[in-house]
Formats: structure tokens, sequence, C-alpha cells
């Protein structure tokens, strides 16, 4: 096993007092789980204002609201990581949870504009390479040769995208791949995912 300094020293940047920093620990003490807020080298509880991640999540300005948010000083940030490993834990001291809690866990991506439009080609050729020559020569003649210069939400990509509907070639999932948006999906559910330094089990 790494040694817990080489696991846990990227979990923070050397520049950490040029951010907001917030995370959640078990608290011993009080028997539950506090927000927390790094400041210089220490972890300030600031559950009296935000109870859970959510709410601070979901305020207007969260960044703004930590920044001016009173909380108690709960020990230093390096002592809290070291004690977070389940196999040396001293369970009296405060450690580390995953961040996230009533909220589902979300990621946001765009995927590539080409393999989708081939896997659509494909599907809408059924197989049949005359077919799937006839849809990729009109969607040459709009964007080129090279797909990888289709900029997503372009002018370009939306002709193409009426292109694709007129051709009966359209499909939703083409959307996050020539759209002007981003594609927001549900990686795991509340209160599901594992923290720094913690066990996962496979």
């Amino acid at each position: 096993m790494a040694k817990l300094e080489e696991a846990v020293r990227p979990a923070l940047p050397d520049q950490r007092g040029e951010g907001v920093f917030v995370g959640r620990v078990w608290r011993p003490d009080v028997d539950g789980p506090s927000i927390v807020v790094v400041r210089g080298a220490d972890l300030l509880d600031i559950s009296a204002a935000y109870p859970t991640m959510r709410e601070l999540c979901e305020a207007l300005d969260p960044a703004n609201a930590v920044r001016h948010a009173e909380g108690e000083r709960i020990g230093a940030v390096d002592d809290v990581l070291a004690n977070t490993p389940p196999d040396t834990r001293d369970r009296s001291r405060p450690w580390l949870l995953a961040p996230i809690d009533l909220q589902a866990i979300k990621a946001a991506g765009v995927t590539f504009a080409v393999s989708m439009i081939e896997r659509v080609i494909e599907e809408r050729a059924r197989g049949n390479p005359d077919a799937a020559a006839a849809i990729r020569k009109t969607v040459q003649s709009l964007v080129g040769n090279d797909l990888q210069r289709l900029k997503p939400g372009s002018d370009q990509a939306e002709a193409l995208k009426q292109v694709l509907i007129r051709e009966g070639a359209w499909s939703q999932y083409l959307e996050v791949g020539i759209g002007p948006d981003a594609e927001i999906f549900t990686k795991s559910q509340p209160l599901s995912s594992v923290g720094t330094g913690m066990d996962a089990g496979l």
C-alpha cells in the first residue's frame, strides 16, 4: 500500500489559499457529519450555516457564502487526512467523508462528434455500404472531409443537424456531440460516493 502522504497529498493543491475548498468530516464528538472549509492549515466546521453540502451548493454564490461563513476549528487538515484511512483510524478523532451528501453525483461532457456521426450513419445504413457512403457524402459536403473540425453549436453544426433530420438520420444522441450544450448525466446516487483514503468494494 502506498504511503499515506503519497495517497492524500494530491487531495489539495499547494496553492490552497488561492481557492475555496469544502468537504465533509465525521465528528465523533457530535456523532455526525459536518460541512467543513479549509482555512489555511485548518478545517473549520461551518455546519451552523450550511448543515448539508446540498444546501451549500444550492446557495446563490456558494464560494462567496463559504468565504464569509464563520466556523469552529476542528483540527488541522493534515491531521484529519491522516486519520481518514479505516485501517489506522482513531475513531475518537475526526476523519474525512465523501464530500457529496444529499445530491445525485453528476458529470458533464461532450462526446466526440466524429464517432457519434459514424455510429448514426451505420445505424441508418443498416449495413448497406452504398447507403452509408451516400450519407457520408452529404455530411462531407457540409463540413468537409475533416469532421474533427466540426465545432459543436456552430452554424455549420446546425446545418448538419437539419440535413440529418431531412435524411432521417438524426438522433437525440447526436445533440450532445454537435449541439451547443454539454451532456449532463448521473454517475451515481446520493450518499454513494467514496471519499479520499476510504476503502472501495469491487
